[in-house]
């Protein structure tokens, strides 16, 4: 189950990450970033387009080697824990959001939450 999990995540970030890649104008613009032409490309490409990418291959992990899925588990909940908490802390600190915006954050929550019950499921049968 925690491999399936996983690997849906990672259609999820292979998916964001060709959206960045393909349209980077409609991507950024629909959370509310604006490129600039050279640099701006240039970082949204890589930032945005080759960490999803990275990140994608390591919940796609677990497919090739069962023994990896307790540490890609683990990574997804801290990136996604990471993610909620600073999404939750921007949420009171800023106004005006994109809907967009509020669809990533339930995403976000919906995926760490996951991924946490399944962590405490597994470190419970482990013990």
């Amino acid at each position: 189950m925690t491999r399936i999990f996983l690997a849906i995540v990672g259609i999820l970030y292979l998916v964001l990450a060709l959206w960045c890649a393909i349209a980077p104008e409609t991507t950024s613009q629909s959370v509310g970033f604006t490129i600039k032409p050279g640099s701006g490309q240039s970082e949204f490409l890589t930032v945005y387009g080759g960490l999803e990418l990275g990140l994608a291959l390591v919940f796609f992990w677990p497919l090739l080697q069962n023994a990896v899925t307790r540490f890609s588990l683990g990574v997804c909940l801290m990136v996604h824990g990471s993610l909620v908490l600073f999404r939750s802390i921007g949420f009171f600190l800023f106004t005006d959001f994109e809907s967009t915006t509020f669809y990533l954050a339930g995403g976000e929550w919906l995926i760490f939450l996951i991924s946490l019950t399944l962590w405490y499921r597994q470190n419970r049968s482990t013990d």
